[in-house]
């Protein structure tokens, strides 16, 4: 092949469609494309309902889901072993660590739980509540589910 600038747009134009046959592809998941879940009774109190569950392909290790308390309901305690994000979409809601105050969470905020605190969240006593809720996996585990929180536990506000 000469050197001419047509050559090198040619070898350029190649080398493009190879290197775009590599790179994946982003990948959007239409809203009702995936059934919601009820949150299992043996890590949840009351009625929760899991929507939108994602996974990142490796090397990505993030995933995540919406979730949705209705009042009263909560998660059982657990830990994450890379921590977790929690960002509160609507309502109003309760998250406490272990041997901490239970504080009381609200739509627009956004709660770090560090990596293996043992901790529950979910709605306030009269108001359901939802959140977007980020994780990541070390070596396939992704939270460790614990004993259920106690209505005791639950109500017990600072």
């Amino acid at each position: 092949m000469q050197n001419t600038p047509a050559a090198a747009v040619l070898m350029w134009t190649r080398a493009s469609v190879v290197a775009a046959e590599k790179t994946p592809a982003v990948k959007v998941t239409r809203v009702g494309t995936q059934a919601s879940v009820a949150g299992p009774a043996a890590n949840f109190t009351g009625s929760v309902r899991v929507d939108a569950p994602f996974q990142g392909a490796a090397p990505a290790r993030v995933g995540g889901a919406t979730v949705t308390f209705e009042p009263g309901a909560r998660t059982a305690w657990h830990t994450h072993p890379l921590g977790q994000t929690l960002i509160v979409t609507s309502g109003a809601g309760r998250v406490q660590q272990w041997n901490g105050p239970v504080q009381e969470i609200r739509a627009g905020d956004t709660v770090w739980i560090p990596p293996g605190v043992k901790h529950w969240h979910g709605a306030a006593p009269t108001t359901a509540m939802a959140h977007i809720a980020i994780a990541e996996n070390l070596d396939g585990k992704v939270v460790e589910w614990m004993e259920k929180v106690s209505d005791g536990q639950y109500g017990k506000l600072p």
